[in-house]
Formats: structure tokens, sequence, C-alpha cells
């Protein structure tokens, strides 16, 4: 084992760039809300550009952007002079990114961004670069220095870098009053997008699979039903398809214990009445929360009518990823 001190090293690293990040904010003035102004306007994309570390962060920085409501997308500037730049329209808003300013990539393309008259905000470290006195607003991102001792790698820039593409992201986010919703629909294969998108009539069993019964129905003839529906209830239904009562495995439990005739007696004076159910259109999430509330393993989904129109339950939403 070697004597090196790795815990140093890593302490004065986030050191560094946690000063890096925390001196932007005494920076943050009228050229950041220039900045703001200009994304929240754009009529068509931001386009993202930068080369190396710069471009891997500027490639976060575009996610991050689409993800919270401001559509984002990266451009390499190398392959921008290569064709990639048709991307860009005058609608669009550009970011570019480098820490120096003087980037070579991407200052080859900045006349051809002027030409097409597309606004672009520069985020360096050199506020009298090239890429800065082309830009309409610059972000000085500038550190005091890199954590990388031999001062060559980007380390606090790049930190320093991210932290304002955050900054630009969120406060956008919030001045657009973006909600859970609107990020759910971003998200839609995340869990919070299921949790937030889906609703019990994507998940619920309709038609012929709805286990029902009527009143006068038999236990015997109910248990059938339920076998055959394979949800562990069934619901018992009045001749306009109103929900009067259920049964569950938990009603037959409590007639187990009562030794109750199956042969003789109806399943109307066994159920559960009027029974635990939810209303069409819920979301998902809600009739979780009800199951949990009531110590439910099932729901029955009825209409405006209180007629039942679906049946789910907690294998349901298991396998949608609700829970």
């Amino acid at each position: 084992m070697t004597d090196f001190d790795y815990i140093s090293s890593a302490q004065r690293t986030l050191s560094i760039e946690a000063d890096a990040v925390t001196a932007l904010k005494d920076r943050l003035g009228n050229d950041f809300i220039t900045a703001c102004e200009l994304l929240i306007n754009c009529t068509g994309r931001v386009v993202v550009t930068g080369m190396g570390k710069s471009g891997h962060i500027g490639k976060k920085m575009a996610a991050t952007l689409a993800s919270t409501g401001t559509p984002s997308f990266f451009v390499h500037p190398g392959e921008a002079s290569h064709g990639d730049l048709g991307m860009i329209t005058p609608n669009d808003v550009v970011i570019a990114i480098s820490n120096s300013g003087n980037t070579s990539e991407v200052v080859t393309i900045l006349p051809l961004i002027k030409r097409m008259q597309t606004p672009m905000i520069s985020i360096t470290g050199n506020p009298a670069s090239a890429m800065a006195k082309a830009a309409v607003v610059n972000l000085d991102i500038s550190v005091k220095e890199e954590a990388c001792p031999l001062g060559l790698a980007p380390t606090a820039s790049t930190t320093a870098t991210l932290a304002m593409g955050d900054a630009l992201a969120v406060a956008l986010l919030e001045a657009k009053g973006f909600t859970p919703e609107d990020f759910a629909f971003s998200h839609p294969g995340g869990a919070l997008g299921r949790r937030l998108l889906l609703k019990v009539d994507d998940l619920m069993h309709k038609g012929d699979d709805i286990p029902t019964v009527t009143p006068d129905t038999l236990i015997k003839d109910a248990l059938l039903e339920v076998t055959r529906k394979k949800l562990g209830m069934t619901a018992i239904i009045d001749p306009k398809k109103g929900l009067v009562g259920v049964f569950t495995d938990g009603d037959l439990r409590r007639v187990l214990d009562n030794e109750t005739d199956f042969h003789s007696t109806s399943i109307e004076e066994v159920m559960t009445s009027p029974g635990v159910r939810c209303q069409s259109g819920i979301l998902a999430a809600e009739a979780l929360n009800i199951m949990e509330t009531k110590s439910i393993n099932g729901l029955f989904v009825t209409d405006e009518n209180d007629q039942v129109v679906g049946a789910l339950n907690m294998h349901d939403l298991l396998k949608a990823g609700i829970m």
C-alpha cells in the first residue's frame, strides 16, 4: 500500500470546485437576465455547442434544458463545419461553451452563426475572447485555479460551467411555471412519469374481464367467477351495472370462519357493501393510495353513474411500475 494521502487530495479538489461554483453567485447580474430572456423568448430550439470537455458539459446542458421545458439539442462544432450547421436556424439561440473562448472549431463557425442572425450566448472564462465578443451576452465562468495540480485538466472550470447550465435551466423552469406533470411528459419511461401520467383507465381490466355477479348469486357460483377472472374479488352489480357490493378473499375468510353454507347462501348476504371503489379517470397512483389506506389488494372502477367499468389490483400496479 502506498502512503499517498488520497483523502486530502480529494478534499482539496472538492474545496477548489466548491469555491469555483460559489464564486459564480456574485457574477450573476444583467448578463444572466439577458441570457434567460433570450432563451425564454426563443421560438426555435436552443442549440448547444462546445469542443472536448466543454462539449461533454454541453451535451448534459442540452439534455437538462430539454427535460425541463426548453427544447434543446447539442451540435458538435467540428461536425457543424461539415454540414451540421444546417441544424441551426435564425429562430434558434446558440449557447457556445469554451473556457478559453478561443476554441478554433467554435470560432470557425461564429461568422456563419452571425450571418444567419442567430443570437448567441457564450459561456467562457475569458470575457475578452473571440467567442465572448461575438455573443449577444457572455456568462463568465472563469476560475481562480483548476483542481488539477498541473493546471491542465479541466476540472473546476467544467464544474463551474455545468453549474451555470443548471442555473439557466432551473431559472427557466421556474419562470415558465414548469410542473411535475410537465416533467413527466418528458420522462414517460421513468417512475415519476408513470406515477404522474398513467390513469386507472390505462391499467384496469375491462369488459368481460371484469368479475361480476348479481346479488342473488350463490356463494359457490360467485367463487367460480372469482377464480375465472383471477383478480381475487368480484363485484356485485344491479341490473344497471351499478356497484352494490364487493366480495374479496378477505370476505371469503370470514365466510369460512362462520361456517356459512356455500350452496344455499347468496352472495348478497356476505358481501361488503357498498364496497371501496374509485372513479374512472383518476391517476393510478391515487388508486394505489386508496388501496394502501384501506389495506385492500383490489379496486373496482366506476363511472359518474356508479356503474362498474373496470377492475384492477396491486399486481396490475406493480407490473406497471407504479409501486
